[in-house]
């Protein structure tokens, strides 16, 4: 990929996009990692001269602007971490009022537009929309690698118009993945959790051939369970993938350790009943929600002595204290490696699982893209990154 040393800047206007997709409650966001994630690119960018137009997407409108997506309150978040005045500009981005106001920016100062796919023509890479983002800027940079793999105007179209490069954080995400599929350090241990299968079939495909061990978790693993012929009560199943779930025990099943034990409830609730049962034996109207403290203390010894490990996808529904402890058992095994260790977390429930745990800092790398992260480790090409090179 192109990056940031091979873009002369200086005096420019740079488009950047960033990845402010944040969690927003009554206006106030509650997790600013991903403001923070690209502080290292808006400095190197400032420091090298440059004025920055900032552009991203909030939620999912459907409709046009909506106050609920808007994304003012991430300006007065990034001021403070940028420890510089941000401009917020209201207006479409691809409206003249905004180009007005952008080409007003001199040096050192910093804009950050309205939501993008607030722009009809945003997700369908509408090529007029593209040219109007472009006008927008005399350099473009592209460092949200949570967007890279969609092919929408604000990522890949306006880089086929501009001058570009990757940003320091979309560098480092795709050469922090990709040491997951070339060459990795062994043993290679993968643990994949989350609710349905059918989200992950893609990753567990391409690395199951590839790891020493894969450790599932979540709601997912009843359906593995049931193609074992298990009974599972009221729990989460995909009753469409148990025959393939089956397969996959069948070619892979040294190397898939599924739950010996579970917590289960009598409803899904933070205050409902609960028991530690076989996880293979859910009584009638339970449902199992978290992996019981014997599979915890078993995949806690299935990391020992891991050389590279991945996780995706939180043990149980850690959002219930109830049911939170296999998901914080396995972060603090992951976190328990240490230095001799290479470990990725991807995937945005996986993170803020590690980031409740405590457990953070003591991981090699916290993807900040869960779509993108799986589809690169599925091994498919992201429109985002191919534009860059």
């Amino acid at each position: 990929m192109q990056t940031l040393d091979q873009l002369d800047v200086n005096g420019k206007r740079v488009l950047v996009r960033v990845d402010y997709n944040v969690p927003l409650k009554d206006g106030v966001v509650q997790d600013d990692t991903r403001v923070t994630a690209s502080l290292p690119t808006l400095q190197k960018l400032l420091s090298r001269g440059a004025s920055l137009v900032l552009m991203s997407h909030l939620g999912r409108p459907k409709n046009g602007p909506e106050e609920k997506y808007s994304l003012r309150p991430v300006a007065d978040v990034l001021e403070k971490a940028l420890k510089r005045d941000v401009r917020f500009i209201g207006s479409l981005p691809s409206s003249e009022e905004t180009l007005r106001e952008v080409q007003a920016l001199q040096p050192g100062e910093v804009a950050l537009l309205e939501n993008v796919r607030f722009e009809p023509g945003e997700e369908k890479n509408d090529p007029e929309l593209s040219g109007k983002l472009a006008r927008l800027g005399d350099a473009f940079v592209l460092d949200a690698f949570g967007s890279a793999h969609r092919a929408h105007a604000s990522v890949s179209g306006v880089a086929e118009r501009l001058p570009h490069a990757a940003g320091l954080l979309l560098q480092r995400e795709v050469d922090a993945l990709s040491r997951l599929l070339s060459d990795p350090a062994r043993p290679y241990v993968v643990i994949i959790g989350g609710a349905k299968v059918s989200d992950k079939i893609k990753v567990i495909e391409n690395l199951l051939p590839k790891v020493d061990r894969m450790l599932i978790g979540g709601g997912m693993m009843f359906t593995f369970l049931k193609a074992q012929g298990g009974q599972i009560g009221n729990s989460l199943v995909e009753e469409d993938q148990v025959a393939y779930a089956g397969q996959l025990l069948s070619q892979y099943g040294d190397k898939l350790m599924l739950p010996t034990d579970a917590v289960a409830a009598d409803n899904f609730a933070a205050d409902a009943r609960t028991q530690v049962v076989p996880a293979g034996r859910i009584p009638d109207g339970w449902m199992g929600l978290d992996i019981g403290p014997e599979t915890q203390r078993a995949y806690a010894d299935a990391l020992k002595g891991a050389r590279t490990v991945f996780w995706n996808g939180p043990m149980g529904v850690f959002e219930f204290p109830a049911f939170a402890a296999g998901t914080n058992a396995v972060a603090q095994a992951v976190a328990d490696l240490g230095d001799g260790a290479y470990t990725v977390v991807g995937g945005g429930d996986s993170v803020s699982a590690i980031n409740k745990s405590g457990q953070a800092e003591k991981v090699s790398h916290i993807s900040t893209g869960g779509g993108a992260s799986l589809e690169l480790l599925e091994g498919q090409k992201l429109p985002g990154v191919e534009a860059m090179k």
